[in-house]
């Protein structure tokens, strides 16, 4: 006999890490955390990252504190400038501008807290990615294709954002699109999810 399995939340609206989260067949739930995403004076862009993912986790678990929660969020950093949500069209041109002919590093921060853990468990997924020389003609039309306000850095690598790009490196490409799998699966185990 099966054994019950524990209450997962994610703590995120993005459709793309409810699906990533799918992808390895555990049900959950998710819900969106109302935080505050600015970054703080002289935080860096793995810090952010890391302290918007647990504040997203700890927001939610106030309210389930049974449950496991697995909060996340990125932050795009290109020679050192933070690169969040852009909002708007113009500022997502604006920042695909920055990012032309650039090495963008893309951090996705990951927390899962748990009943069973002592403290948080905490990690940062670090996926560079190298972007073509784009001109303004380019950057338009992408960013008329497709939806990118909500996203760090203005790319979705799902999406068409690939085509802006002339390589990935990476351990973990799930991480790119937003929720770091393959440690997200060591933790979700640690934490008593039964995985395939």
């Amino acid at each position: 006999m099966a054994r019950k399995q524990p209450l997962v939340i994610l703590a995120s609206s993005s459709p793309w890490r409810r699906q990533l989260l799918q992808q390895i067949g555990i049900r959950f739930e998710a819900t969106s955390p109302d935080i505050d995403e600015s970054a703080q004076p002289g935080e860096s862009s793995q810090t952010l990252a890391r302290r918007l993912a647990h504040s997203k986790a700890e927001t939610v678990a106030t309210a389930w504190p049974e449950a496991i929660v697995i909060g996340s969020d990125q932050v795009a950093d290109v020679n050192g400038t933070i690169l969040g949500k852009p909002g708007r069209a113009e500022r997502a041109m604006e920042q695909l501008r920055m990012q032309s002919g650039q090495i963008v590093h893309f951090h996705t921060g990951l927390c899962v807290l748990a009943p069973t853990f002592s403290e948080p468990r905490l990690h940062v997924e670090t996926v560079t990615t190298h972007f073509r020389e784009l001109s303004d003609a380019e950057i338009q039309r992408y960013v008329c294709a497709e939806d990118v306000t909500a996203t760090a850095g203005s790319m979705k690598s799902e999406g068409l954002g690939i085509t802006l790009v002339s390589g990935i490196e990476s351990r973990d490409p799930s991480a790119l699109v937003g929720l770091p799998l393959i440690v997200l699966c060591a933790m979700l185990r640690d934490a008593g999810v039964d995985l395939p």
